[in-house]
């Protein structure tokens, strides 16, 4: 087998870039037909040995700065947990609807690690950090994966122009007859696992990989790399930098996920109690965003007729099935039943819809209120969660 150091030449450019810092790249070792990567985990495995240490309270690491920190607090107290910071310079917070329950501020990247740590119990990180700085570590659970914001995908970019011009996936990209052992594909990513596992899969030979800091977008125009790997949301910075993602490039769809030492859920009194709660309030309110509920009245001869006029339009099934009860009236001095109420819930779009296919079988009264939580009898990611912990 032979080894290869790649070292890192900038070229001559008369633009200065300060804002990009480069720093050593990785040794690779090339056998056809693939590469293996060496490079150094982030995080120690011996802690995986260890139980976890000695405290009573349960504690959440939540990002300290940026968009996906406010994002993640507009969704716990949009789930009744609000946080409670009374300096914002402390670290440290709680939420009063838990007992015994402790919030850190972090960065994404210190949660992942004071998670295998045990330092803490639970995190909210994006899910292209977990696999960043998890890199498959059993002791790492993802508890919700879907919290539906801090979406972005870690994608492959080159530039539009040059030898590049016509190259349009990964395939093309591979195959290039320039990249050779001497004269690798140089690559710049924040990305130090990820990226290398993505290229070996993905089986290309003849790649060399360093770090930086500060904008990645200028490598390709500085000469000091003829790609990236970084996070795009909607691409205009790629554009604007005359950078291109291609087709088979998309390393990993993102967004913001829970997640939790396994070790804690199962040995820490309280974690998964606590969990659960969490876990229950985060399903009810992202299951109910975007719904609706309905009510209107409607006569009828029987409950069964009006909803045999509900179920045959498409709109008005509801989550399970339209709810149907009689409306009493006082007529004569006799208690009748000419109208019945009629409860379901909508999504946002198909709203207007079902307002006019409900006005169109003799709805009238039509009421619309937004849903806040759907409680199901138990959430299915808890469900999913007692089976990877073997409970």
């Amino acid at each position: 087998m032979t080894s290869f150091q790649a070292l890192l030449q900038p070229y001559p450019s008369s633009t200065t870039m300060p804002s990009l810092r480069m720093h050593p790249i990785y040794s690779f070792s090339y056998s056809p037909p693939h590469v293996s990567i060496k490079f150094r985990l982030a995080c120690s495995t011996q802690h995986l040995e260890r139980r976890v240490p000695e405290r009573d309270e349960t504690r959440l690491g939540l990002p300290s700065k940026g968009r996906m920190a406010q994002d993640t607090l507009d969704l716990l107290k949009d789930c009744q947990l609000s946080v409670k910071q009374v300096n914002p310079r402390q670290y440290v917070a709680q939420i009063p609807q838990l007992a015994n329950f402790e919030v850190w501020f972090q960065r994404p990247k210190d949660i992942m690690r004071k998670l295998l740590s045990g330092d803490l119990d639970l995190g909210i990180v994006g899910l292209d950090t977990f696999f960043e700085y998890g890199q498959g570590n059993e002791d790492l659970i993802i508890v919700h994966d879907a919290l539906e914001f801090g979406e972005c995908r870690l994608s492959v970019a080159i530039p539009k122009y040059g030898i590049f011009e016509n190259i349009n996936s990964l395939s093309e990209l591979a195959q290039m007859p320039q990249w050779t052992d001497e004269k690798p594909l140089r690559v710049v990513t924040g990305f130090t696992y990820l990226g290398p596992k993505f290229m070996k899969e993905k089986g290309l030979k003849h790649v060399s990989f360093s770090t930086a800091d500060g904008a990645l977008e200028a490598a390709p125009a500085m000469g000091i790399a003829e790609a990236i790997v970084d996070l795009v949301s909607s691409g205009t910075t790629l554009r604007e930098n005359n950078l291109k993602e291609i087709e088979g490039g998309v390393v990993l769809e993102s967004q913001a996920v829970l997640v939790a030492s396994k070790k804690s859920l199962l040995q820490r009194k309280g974690v998964l109690d606590i969990t659960h709660e969490v876990l229950e309030r985060l399903e009810a309110h992202l299951r109910a965003a975007g719904q609706f509920t309905v009510v209107a009245n409607m006569r009828g001869n029987s409950a069964e007729e009006v909803a045999k006029r509900m179920l045959n339009q498409t709109s008005l099934a509801g989550l399970q099935g339209p709810t149907i009860s009689p409306v009493f009236c006082k007529r004569d001095g006799m208690i009748v039943t000419d109208y019945y109420a009629i409860v379901i819930c909508v999504p946002k779009k198909e709203l207007y819809k079902s307002v006019q296919q409900l006005r169109a079988i003799g709805g009238s009264g039509v009421l619309v209120s937004p849903l806040t939580y759907i409680f199901d009898e138990e959430p299915p990611r808890w469900r999913e969660l007692l089976t990877k912990l073997g409970l």
